[in-house]
């Protein structure tokens, strides 16, 4: 008996060594990312108030008695930049503040234009493409690296979750401690590597939920899983309905630097407008009267009538106004407001002002409505500044652990070496690491692959190879 029990603590030893060891891993891998994430995050969370500080004399103004009409608006914009092309219009949905023109003019740029509502003047312009909000959810959701970029970051986040699960065991109270290291830290120690391992156990314990909250609700944005998981059966959220005949999805109106299109509909495809009535030049009908023709308007509705429809069909007051870009094209009239039960997504003919596709809360499935839900949690929107510093605590708590972390591996790390904690020789629980391995392989695709390749790198490689075993363990 007393023979069993030492070869059960053995193995709960070995099985220590080589989860700790699988944490070194991902912490090598994961802890450059997540500082970057949290500190890009952190500039994204607080947008409004920056928004302010940095535009305050574009985005506010003195109100006026009456405002000028939308569509005049609009052609102050044109006059003030020939040739450019207007891509979408948010009205001043505060009576303090001036409306928004996104364009994109001859030359290529991006920008946006503020416009007095009160006095119809351009107050200013703003590079959609060079300023630090773009930087920041660029850097945060791609790395400016384009797809490859998008796969790093979500590789990154989902062994973060490899992180917080290794992290909880190797955190389980041992032996007879169950306060001092374990939930509050022992700040008076003389050994730094004793503080900073405490620090690093003891808020990672308060913060693994918020953490874990943090990552999951940020991955139905990433490339793969978010696309291909999450969206598998959400691609219209309308049930018994047609869909729309175009292959353009909603995505494709996101604007530089900002997510403007909520998520449950960025796979939708857009609708077109009707264009059966308009007169080309080789399409010319023998037996059209002057009567039909005229019967039928070939000019499509300003802007001031879009936003008038919009407003009829319960339309929020700060909603986004795509413009039509083709002759087919349609109105779009999209709400990504703070609580998700107010998005609103409307397709408007731009000739007849039918609505085609009409999407609220209610028509979304229970996958979209809860995904909706922890986007707003996650960017701080759902219930104001109380959920900004929630998010900013986990933010904190990434920083924090990042820090420690490596606080802890640089006081440990023997001389030219890594300092990979050694994996056991024999190594009996493997069948429980390959349970996990296959639930993270299947969860999350991307995590199995890595895996298996640093699981291929550890048996196969490090052990045939004395110098680079060396190096690294």
């Amino acid at each position: 008996m007393e023979n069993l029990n030492v070869i059960e603590k053995t193995d709960e030893k070995n099985f220590y060594r080589a989860v700790w060891r699988w944490h070194f891993y991902a912490g090598l891998f994961v802890v450059p990312f997540m500082v970057i994430l949290a500190i890009t995050g952190i500039i994204y969370l607080f947008k409004p108030q920056l928004d302010v500080l940095m535009y305050r004399n574009l985005i506010f103004v003195e109100v006026g008695q009456t405002a000028f009409a939308p569509a005049d608006q609009m052609k102050t914009v044109e006059t003030t930049y020939p040739n450019a092309k207007i891509l979408k219009f948010r009205p001043n949905w505060e009576a303090e503040r001036s409306s928004e023109f996104d364009i994109l003019t001859a030359d290529k740029r991006d920008l946006k234009i503020f416009v007095n509502p009160y006095t119809n003047q351009v107050l200013g312009e703003l590079d959609n493409k060079n300023n630090l909000q773009y930087y920041a959810f660029e850097i945060h959701g791609k790395l400016m690296a384009g797809r490859f970029g998008e796969w790093l970051i979500e590789l990154a986040v989902c062994w973060g979750l490899v992180l917080l699960v290794s992290g909880v065991y190797l955190w389980f109270p041992r032996g007879n401690s169950r306060f001092w290291g374990v939930l509050m830290p022992r700040l008076n120690l003389r050994s730094k590597r004793l503080f900073w391992r405490d620090l690093h156990a003891v808020v990672g314990f308060y913060g693994v939920l918020i953490v874990a909250f943090m990552i999951f609700t940020g991955l139905p944005w990433t490339d793969f899983w978010g696309k291909n998981v999450l969206r598998s059966r959400e691609s219209y959220p309308l049930a018994n309905r047609e869909k729309p005949k175009s292959i353009v999805p909603m995505s494709s109106l996101n604007t530089s630097g900002e997510k403007t299109i909520p998520w449950a509909v960025e796979e939708m495809p857009l609708s077109n407008s009707d264009t059966s009535h308009l007169n080309h030049e080789h399409h010319e009908k023998a037996d059209l009267t002057a009567e039909n023709s005229s019967s039928n308007s070939t000019k499509p509705l300003n802007l001031t009538q879009i936003l008038e429809i919009a407003k009829a069909n319960n339309a929020p007051a700060d909603s986004i106004i795509a413009l039509p870009q083709t002759m087919d094209g349609i109105y779009a009239v999209t709400a990504f407001p703070n609580d998700p039960a107010n998005q609103t997504t409307l397709h408007i003919d731009q000739y007849s002002g039918a609505i085609l596709t009409d999407v609220r809360w209610k028509d979304y499935k229970l996958l979209p409505k809860t995904v909706e839900t922890g986007i707003a949690l996650h960017e701080g929107k759902y219930f104001g500044l109380a959920n900004q510093f929630l998010m900013l605590f986990a933010a904190l708590v990434v920083l924090i652990l990042a820090i420690s972390g490596i606080a802890m591996w640089w006081s440990r790390r023997p001389k030219k070496r890594l300092g990979a904690p050694p994996m056991p020789e024999n190594f009996p629980l493997w069948k429980t690491a390959v349970f996990i391995i296959g639930v993270l392989g299947i969860l999350f695709p991307f995590v199995g692959i890595s895996l298996v390749c640093v699981l291929l790198f550890d048996y196969l490689v490090l052990r045939r190879i004395p110098k680079l075993k060396k190096v690294i363990g």
